[in-house]
C-alpha cells in the first residue's frame, strides 16, 4: 500500500484500482511533482507526424485527409496514464516518440507486463475492431508524443482501404507472436534472459520499425518493461554488458550485438 501511495503522488492520473502499482520499480518523480494535463499538438503539425507512418503513406489521398481531420496527438509526461483497462477502446494509438507500457494491474497490487511500445509502434487494434472495453492499462514510461486515431475512422479505413487492411492483418499476426513470446519468456526464462528478451522485443522491425541500436532508456525504465526490481535490473544489464552484447551509459543503452541479444537465454526454452 505504501508503494501505491508513492506512485499516486508521482503520476498524472490516480490509478483506477487503489492498490495497483506500476511495478516493483515505480517511476521516479520529484516529491513535490504536481499533475499536469497532456499538451495537445497543433493540428497543423499532424501531417508531419503521420507522414512518418508507413501505413499512413500507403493510404489514398482522401483517406489520409480523413485521418488528419479526425486524429489528434498529445505530449505526455512519464508516468501519465494513456488509456485504462475496462474503459471503451475509443482510439487506435501510436507512439511517435518516447516509450509506453501495456500492462494489467490487479486490485491486490500485482501486475503483469504485456509489452513495451517504442517509437513507430501502434497498438489496440484488436479491441477497436471488436468495439470492446480495453483489456489492459497503458502508461507512458518516459515523456512521449502519442497519436490517437478515433475508432470510427479506423473502422472506415477497414471498410474502404485495401492497403490499410493488409497492414492491420500483418499487425495482428505480429502482435500475436509477440504476446506468445512474452508469456513464454515470463514463465520459462531466468531474470537475465527475461531482461534481454524484453529489450530484444523493442527491435521487432514489423511492429516497431523506428527503433535504432541506441535506446534512450534508463535502467529503471527497462525494469518497468521487464517487471524486475531496480537492484536486479542493474545486475542483469551489467551481465549483458560484460558479455559485450550491449553498452551502458547514463539513460542510454547501446545494443552492440542485436543477434546475440535476441538469442540470449533461448537455450532455456
Amino acid at each position: 500500500m505504501t508503494e501505491w501511495r508513492a506512485l499516486a503522488r508521482q503520476h498524472s492520473l490516480p490509478p483506477k484500482h487503489p492498490q495497483a502499482a506500476m511495478n516493483d520499480a515505480p517511476l521516479t518523480a520529484p516529491a513535490d511533482a504536481r499533475p499536469r494535463r497532456p499538451e495537445r499538438v497543433a493540428h497543423a503539425d499532424l501531417p508531419g507526424l503521420f507522414a512518418t507512418c508507413a501505413w499512413f503513406r500507403a493510404l489514398a489521398a482522401e483517406h489520409q485527409s480523413m485521418v488528419l481531420a479526425s486524429a489528434h496527438a498529445e505530449h505526455l509526461e512519464g508516468g501519465a496514464w494513456i488509456a485504462r483497462r475496462q474503459e471503451p477502446s475509443d482510439y487506435w494509438i501510436g507512439v511517435h516518440s518516447g516509450l509506453i507500457k501495456l500492462a494489467i494491474y490487479s486490485p491486490s497490487g500485482r501486475s503483469c507486463t504485456l509489452s513495451g511500445v517504442p517509437p513507430g509502434g501502434w497498438f489496440g487494434e484488436g479491441s477497436v475492431i471488436k468495439r470492446e472495453l480495453r483489456k489492459y492499462d497503458v502508461a507512458a514510461i518516459q515523456p512521449s508524443l502519442v497519436m490517437f486515431v478515433p475508432s470510427e475512422t479506423f473502422h472506415t479505413l477497414l471498410a474502404s482501404s485495401l492497403p490499410f487492411n493488409a497492414f492491420v492483418i500483418r499487425q495482428l499476426n505480429n502482435r500475436m507472436g509477440e504476446f506468445i513470446a512474452s508469456i513464454q519468456n515470463s514463465r520459462l526464462l531466468d531474470v537475465d534472459a527475461r531482461v534481454a528478451q524484453s529489450l530484444a522485443q523493442l527491435f521487432n522491425p514489423d511492429l516497431y520499425p523506428d527503433t535504432g541500436r541506441t535506446l534512450a532508456i534508463s535502467q529503471e525504465e527497462v525494469g518497468l518493461l521487464a517487471g524486475v526490481s531496480r537492484q536486479r535490473i542493474n545486475q542483469a544489464l551489467q551481465n549483458l554488458e560484460r558479455l559485450e552484447i550491449l553498452r551502458l551509459s547514463y539513460n542510454q543503452i547501446d545494443v552492440l550485438d542485436l543477434e546475440r541479444l535476441g538469442a540470449f537465454g533461448r537455450e532455456q526454452l
